[in-house]
């Protein structure tokens, strides 16, 4: 069972290697914007409205891969979208549902210095790993 896990999440410096070549790759596509601090992100759908701030709560649909393809979340799938405050959401996450408007919907690569960095996440998330997030923001409140 521990080897199993170890396959899914991968070693941090293997991440590391297929992260920095995804991120290259994805960044070479139509239409994928760069912020300064390296998220990379594509304009799926736009929307004219309310921009979250850090204060804001935040009603998403998302789902989540890794970049090798592996859904590690998909509220999409499940109908229920996902709540919570900006400062819950990790660095990379927040930083791009700022650049979006209510009904929009975003595809966020974020660098592992943006997400979970060296350490991963819950079994789900290896360290040193690139995420994909296909978000729609559904709602803000303040």
């Amino acid at each position: 069972m521990r080897e199993k896990k170890k396959l899914n999440k991968g070693s941090s410096g293997q991440n590391r290697k297929s992260g920095e070549a995804f991120l290259h790759k994805y960044a070479q596509r139509d239409g994928v914007m760069s912020t300064e601090s390296g998220l990379l992100y594509k304009v799926i759908e736009s929307a004219e409205g309310i921009h979250p701030a850090e204060r804001d709560t935040v009603v998403v649909n998302q789902r989540v891969l890794s970049a090798a393809g592996s859904i590690i979340a998909d509220t999409y799938k499940s109908g229920v979208p996902d709540k919570f405050t900006m400062t819950e959401a990790i660095p990379g996450l927040r930083e791009g549902l700022q650049l979006m408007a209510e009904g929009a919907r975003f595809e966020f690569v974020v660098p592992p210095s943006l997400a979970w960095g060296k350490r991963g996440a819950d079994n789900k998330i290896g360290p040193n790993e690139v995420l994909i997030f296909d978000v729609r923001l559904v709602e803000v409140t303040f």
